[in-house]
């Protein structure tokens, strides 16, 4: 036997909840399926939580800053791990709750808690359930990627979702890769007091953005006294007495340390979804393959957000469900290749990035125009003390439209939504560089860069 319903969602991350809420509110009956916690990565392990470690960190860091600013403390202040984590552990269970919550008392919804399987391309089954639709729409996100180091798995080490139950501080946090969870957490754990090393095989930090950028963050990183290897290697891992040892090609030889973060990538969770059984192509990495709509080979099925390489965010996979609901309930006929690439990396200073990077601009062979200008000539990062990093933004010469910006430095991640904004809206950049900006903002020297433009040659 077998329950139907018209729509069933696997997962509850960023997409499922409110492609749920869409399709009950059009009178569909839903399953939604859910395994793990409530609200997928962002909510649990990701944005949330991270994020609100990272404020702890902030104010730590500001702490010690104290007397640049005329602010006399006692001391310098000290860390209590156990309330940092109760800080975080508050924020993200609200959200979780909420998740779960908003679901079991949506109208015409059913909440399933366990491990979905497709048994065919219309039937799914979850322990002794079996559910069949006509629409199934899945939303399963991803996990750290393990790299294969000789001898990690006889030795502990930490990801980004097992770091989350640490009350107690790291002597020494090595972090096995270079990219935006590491550098985050990086930086964070040395603000609350843990020495941190930093391994990257590559040959700089956050490969993808280009190389001033990540030149950038690493003397910020470095600055606060965290140890970054380059071009380095790990080829075997072992103990040694409560060290866990990493011996590497590269800059240095061997690399120890009291605690270990895993943060190579990370990769789908659909190798155990039984996709074959119902026909569902995914690439050699797992990622669930799909159109322009978000539709798999087989008909009726979907695949959302992390699952399907178009975007490792929480705003990608947002998107997601935005576009299989107008596309499915509003006649509305948005796909993926109309969004604009557009993230954050939080570490202090934040980057707030949006559109092409310099490499890739110059890879179109278009006619373009720059400007960029330090953050220690923006007026509001010198009244705040915070005067790292530097703004960039690239235009067509020929078109005048925006074709990427990166803002390092403070208010960055906010201050990038307004160059956004313009080329979503196809307009010149002239359009923003007459606006009046709010005084004293980070964002106000936009126009001011966009009347320094140079050609780039």
């Amino acid at each position: 036997m077998s329950t139907s319903y018209e729509a069933i969602i696997i997962g509850t991350g960023q997409a499922g909840p409110p492609l749920a809420r869409r399709l009950s509110a059009a009178g569909k009956t839903v399953a939604i399926i859910e395994r793990g916690l409530f609200g997928g990565t962002c909510v649990n392990t990701g944005c949330i939580p991270t994020k609100a470690m990272v404020a702890s960190a902030y104010a730590a860091r500001m702490a010690q800053r104290a007397a640049e600013y005329g602010v006399v403390l006692e001391s310098r202040g000290s860390i209590d791990m156990k309330r940092v984590k109760q800080r975080k552990d508050e924020i993200a269970g609200q959200s979780n709750r909420s998740v779960e919550s908003g679901l079991r008392t949506l109208p015409n919804c059913t909440v399933y808690q366990g491990h979905a399987q497709f048994a065919s391309p219309r039937e799914v089954v979850v322990g002794t359930e079996r559910l069949t639709a006509d629409q199934i729409f899945i939303n399963v996100g991803a996990r750290p990627a393990i790299p294969p180091i000789p001898g990690l798995d006889a030795v502990p080490f930490l990801t980004n979702s097992s770091l989350m139950h640490l009350d107690t501080l790291p002597r020494h946090l090595i972090i096995l890769g270079g990219s935006y969870v590491g550098l985050e957490f990086g930086q964070m754990f040395r603000r609350f007091g843990s020495e941190v090393t930093i391994v990257e095989a590559g040959p700089r930090l956050i490969a993808r953005e280009d190389e001033d950028v990540s030149t950038a963050i690493r003397d910020i990183l470095e600055r606060e006294a965290i140890q970054v290897y380059l071009n380095t290697k790990c080829t075997g891992a072992r103990k040694r007495g409560e060290e866990t040892v990493f011996r590497t090609e590269g800059a240095t030889h061997e690399v120890s340390g009291s605690h270990v973060l895993i943060a190579v990538g990370r990769r789908p969770n659909t190798d155990d979804l039984g996709l074959a059984k119902a026909g569902i192509a995914a690439d050699s990495q797992g990622y669930i393959q799909v159109d322009d709509q978000l539709r798999t080979n087989v008909p009726g099925v979907w695949a959302l957000g992390d699952c399907n390489g178009k975007g490792g965010f929480t705003h990608t996979s947002y998107n997601d469900f935005e576009i299989v609901a107008a596309n499915l309930l509003d006649n509305d006929s948005r796909k993926v290749s109309d969004r604009i690439p557009t993230y954050a990396l939080y570490i202090d200073p934040p980057l707030g990035r949006a559109g092409m990077t310099e490499s890739e601009a110059r890879a179109s062979r278009r006619q373009l125009l720059m400007g960029k200008r330090p953050m220690s000539r923006i007026g509001r990062a010198i009244e705040k003390g915070e005067t790292l990093g530097f703004m960039k933004i690239l235009i067509d010469a020929a078109s005048e439209r925006i074709l990427g910006a990166a803002i390092l430095g403070t208010g960055g991640d906010e201050a990038i939504q307004s160059i956004l904004d313009v080329m979503y809206a196809d307009r010149p950049y002239t359009t923003i560089q007459r606006a009046m900006h709010i005084h004293p903002t980070v964002a106000e020297f936009i126009p001011t860069v966009l009347g320094e433009l140079q050609p780039l040659s």
